[in-house]
């Protein structure tokens, strides 16, 4: 039987167990639009191709499976750049099916085909931060490049991908699908090789000060549990990146917390200190590492006293070494790596080891922070402090609820400080940073768990950014909260620069007279079809967040907030920069 090829593109979705598209629409890709009308598979309409990116990467960080996303040519792709690109620098599997100009077209600058000083070609906008962007020249091409689009996108280090198909080509006769392109089944990820395992053991056995440190690349749940299991046997400290925030409990009693610029300065103690860290899916990014500054964080190589020895362990070959000296590297899936590790451990050493005092300076350590931040979130200062905000979220939210953080202080605040729960969730854009994630990440979120309380914490900056994403909730009828911390400012930003130059220009927002102006975010929410709260009491916000979990309806939350920047006991070189210091 014959179909259009974008009829048989939606039955090779179907086949691949894609639940839903996001997207907007436009004249080069309505084709395959109509085709998914009577499919299960569910549009997710957005006003903005940005906000349909951060949705669909939200859903697939919370459902494991990978998002898909559907633009449109010119502008309309370009729009979904940013998003597409955070999907990507977090290593979340993303496949973007983008609509182009006909193909008999190419190179006479059709409407929006993007070519100036260039023949066109769409594809090479993305090629910087996907892992395969493809052109499809032929409609026999289709379904095999589909099918390499979604293993690409999920095998090894997963990332985002492109498939650019002319919009004629959607609509051309093939044979209906019929699984001749089927994912492979069962393809195994790179394991730690049994000799490298029992070198890196006995590197750990024998270390006097060793350290774990955990990146966001620990995803499965027997991940985890091994790596918990290995620290525990070892008695061996541990810390995570910004994205492995979550990955072990907060309350695991030999987790000291985050490192780098808004890491602690317990947790620097043990980094410096380290004679061997074992690095498990992580990069060292430059926040994470304070710049790569010894006298801050890490202290690898024999030019630095002490000198700690790097274990380094990646899916990725090329973060093995990029930015520390190695002393064993191995390229693997950190999950099966670390299983390997701990079964070669409790071969040479079955008894579990433990030093002494080292779990109690932990808790004490851990329980300073914590108190510390929820103490400062008591008080009744009026707009709040943004540690009574966190205090508040803590106290009011269940504990499997997702937090999902834009960045300024809801992204760095709660890395450092929030305690999260047991069974809760962080999800918060690592690699790019970008402000305008959270509104419509916490969509997708909201989509792929259902059952859960999914609060997108957000600056009004970044409010302001995605607005699309609340009457995206509201059509999909999704209880997301977005509480907006409310300074009237890109406050991380106009703190950097007050500290930097005395003074803070172009960072607030203000209306024509000077005066600090700010949307009514709440009545914004009301204007959509939410739920509109404006906090204008200390007690406020809890009240709204508990009205907010009752009712299972979109809300909006304004919270008016003091611009406090959030503690850098690290180091990040743009401060030596703005002094005139330049490091080689």
């Amino acid at each position: 039987m014959t179909v259009t090829a974008a009829e048989a593109l939606v039955g090779q979705l179907e086949s691949y167990g894609v639940e839903y598209v996001f997207g907007t629409c436009g004249h080069t890709n309505i084709a395959l639009l109509d085709a998914l009308g009577p499919s299960p598979i569910e549009f997710v309409i957005a006003r903005h191709e940005q906000t349909a990116a951060h949705a669909a990467d939200g859903y697939a960080r919370a459902s494991g499976k990978p998002g898909v996303l559907l633009t449109h040519v010119g502008p309309g792709m370009m729009n979904a750049v940013t998003g597409v690109a955070t999907a990507a620098l977090d290593s979340i599997p993303l496949i973007v099916i983008s609509g182009d100009i006909p193909s008999y077209y190419a190179g006479r600058h059709p409407h929006q085909e993007v070519n100036l000083h260039a023949d066109a070609d769409q594809t090479a906008i993305y090629r910087p931060f996907t892992k395969r962007a493809w052109n499809v020249h032929r409609v026999q091409d289709l379904a095999r490049t589909t099918e390499r689009a979604f293993w690409t996108a999920t095998s090894g280090r997963p990332g985002a991908v492109l498939v650019n198909v002319p919009m004629d080509l959607f609509n051309r006769q093939v044979e209906e699908y019929a699984d001749a392109y089927p994912l492979p089944g069962g393809a195994a990820l790179p394991g730690l090789d049994r000799d490298t395992a029992e070198r890196i053991a006995q590197s750990l056995l024998t270390a006097e000060r060793p350290l774990i440190y955990f990146g966001g690349g620990l995803r499965e749940p027997a991940a985890r549990q091994a790596l918990s299991a290995l620290a525990e046997h070892l008695d061996i400290p541990l810390a995570h990146s910004l994205m492995g925030k979550g990955t072990l409990p907060d309350s695991h009693p030999l987790l000291l917390g985050m490192p780098g610029f808004w890491g602690l300065e317990t947790t620097h103690a043990h980094t410096r200190g380290a004679d061997v860290v074992l690095a498990l899916a992580t990069r060292f990014a430059e926040t994470d590492a304070s710049s790569w500054d010894p006298a801050y964080t890490w202290t690898f190589g024999d030019r630095h006293s002490p000198p700690s020895e790097l274990i380094q362990i990646d899916i990725d070959p090329a973060e093995i070494g990029r930015n520390y000296p190695v002393a064993i590297g191995a390229v693997a899936d950190a999950g099966d790596a670390v299983r390997a590790i701990g079964e070669a451990v409790r071969a040479a050493r079955p008894e579990p080891l433990r030093r002494a005092g080292l779990r109690d300076t932990i808790a004490t350590a851990r329980r300073a922070v914590f108190d510390t931040a929820r103490e400062d979130g008591r008080g009744d200062d009026f707009p709040l402090r943004p540690q009574r905000i966190l205090a508040d979220l803590r106290a009011a939210l269940p504990d499997d609820a997702v937090l999902v953080t834009d960045v300024g202080w809801n992204k760095n605040g709660v890395a450092q400080c929030y305690e999260l729960p047991d069974g809760g969730r962080l999800i918060t854009p690592g690699g790019a940073s970008t402000m305008g994630f959270g509104p419509a990440a916490a969509v997708g979120v909201q989509l792929a768990r259902p059952d859960r309380v999914v609060v997108a914490l957000i600056g009004d900056g970044g409010m302001s950014a995605q607005l699309p994403a609340v009457p995206m909730a509201v059509e999909q009828g999704l209880p997301v909260i977005f509480v907006v911390m409310n300074n009237r400012a890109h406050g991380t930003i106009a703190d950097l620069q007050l500290s930097s130059f005395g003074r803070s220009y172009g960072c607030a927002f203000t209306d024509a007279e000077g005066r600090p102006y700010s949307p009514d975010f709440a009545l914004l929410g009301r204007s959509c079809g939410a739920d509109g709260h404006s906090v204008t009491a200390p007690a406020g916000l809890a009240k709204a967040l508990t009205d907010a979990i009752a009712r299972r309806r979109p809300a909006v939350i304004d919270v008016p907030m003091v611009n406090e920047p959030v503690p850098t006991p690290g180091h990040w070189n743009i401060k030596d920069i703005f002094r005139g210091s330049f490091a080689d």
